[in-house]
């Protein structure tokens, strides 16, 4: 066997989510509707399927190892120069790198209790320190996250705006106050999945050069790319930089960055994407009310419920939506597991889970 670090023989092999396809496995046939990932099964732009299909042809070659046309055009598209730009596989491989550049072992990093999980699988694999807030309320706390991270001396803070697993947001004023009481040596990490679907008021104005905080976008939520793992992060040049100490860089693909690009450019199918997101998240909300369960607000392309019991109830429904077809996942900590979250979706989708949700609240009840 290898030597193994003592790190590493500490760790547990695990991983962060059980997808879909270990599921339908399982259960030896595919789920009727797929709602439990948060992906966008609106698709991405034709314009971004067209140039993907048209550099399959050319995936003999590696990719661009600078990503230059993908990070010129993001520099045009947020204000900021092309150093300010790193393109990786996803959030999730930017979290990965940002990490091994920053934490060593014993090192303190805060997050939410509850907040992004593969964050904190990435903290734990390089041997960071978690030091952990409660949310307030639905929301993340970003006075507690600071008031750790001053009491800790962190190096980094996870924030996610909009919230996944909640879907609730801070406006762009709180996080502006966020980033200005960010600790001398601390790093804020605003994960921004979602926020080509949330309020204009959730887009904080910060400097791309700012030194206190890396801002995370991805292609996979609202430009329905997941599949192909690309996103970005923006932040000041020298960051920036230290990323090619580490990252793969052919990692992401001559297909994604071209699916990327294509898909940056149009403007009008993210409108409609948005109008589609908003229209199925009104459709979940309905069909939550109309079966007892209080929707919570969203800023995402996803509807967490409260099912209005502890977490055992809501695990119950949430299996029995499993047994009849319908992959959704709920939040892990209490008192968040009170909850279901369900991802939008066609209006197929919609009629599916409608059907599926009161078999699964009535079997729950007589558990």
């Amino acid at each position: 066997m290898p030597r193994y670090t003592p790190l590493i023989r500490s760790l547990p092999s695990s991983v962060p989510f059980v997808g879909p396809e270990t599921q339908e496995r399982v259960r030896g046939h595919a789920f009727a509707a797929r709602l439990g990932a948060n992906e966008n099964v609106f698709g991405p732009s034709p314009r971004a399927i067209e140039a993907m299909r048209n550099a399959a042809a050319e995936a003999w070659m590696y990719g661009d190892p600078e990503n230059h046309d993908l990070r010129r055009a993001l520099a045009a598209h947020h204000g900021a120069g092309m150093e300010n730009i790193v393109v990786g596989e996803g959030i999730d491989g930017l979290l990965g790198l940002l990490v091994r550049l920053v934490i060593g072992p014993g090192d303190a990093v805060v997050t939410s209790d509850g907040a992004y999980p593969t964050f904190n699988f990435h903290v734990a694999g390089f041997g960071g320190t978690l030091h952990k807030v409660p949310y307030r309320g639905d929301h993340e706390d970003p006075e507690a996250l600071i008031a750790k991270a001053r009491e800790t001396g962190a190096k980094l803070i996870y924030l996610a705006n909009p919230d996944n697993p909640m879907g609730s947001h801070h406006s762009a004023a709180a996080l502006e106050r966020m980033v200005e009481a960010v600790p001398e040596g601390a790093l804020l990490i605003l994960d921004e999945a979602y926020v080509e679907l949330a309020p204009e008021d959730a887009v904080p104005t910060i400097a791309p050069d700012d030194p206190r905080v890396i801002r995370m976008r991805t292609f996979s939520k609202a430009h329905g790319m997941a599949g192909a793992r690309i996103g970005y992060a923006l932040g000041a040049a020298p960051l920036i930089s230290a990323f090619d100490k580490v990252r793969n860089h052919f990692g992401v693909s001559r297909i994604a960055q071209a699916g990327a690009l294509a898909a940056l450019q149009d403007a009008d199918w993210l409108a409609h994407i948005r109008a589609s997101v908003a229209s199925s998240r009104e459709a979940l909300s309905a069909i939550a009310r109309d079966n007892g369960l209080t929707p919570l607000p969203s800023a995402t392309n996803f509807v967490t419920m409260d099912c209005g019991g502890d977490g055992a109830f809501a695990r119950r429904v949430l299996e029995g939506l499993v047994q009849r077809g319908i992959f959704v996942r709920m939040p892990f900590v209490a008192p968040h597991d009170r909850c279901i979250r369900v991802s939008t979706g066609t209006e197929a989708d919609m009629a599916a889970f409608a059907a599926a949700l009161p078999h699964a609240l009535a079997g729950a009840r007589q558990s």
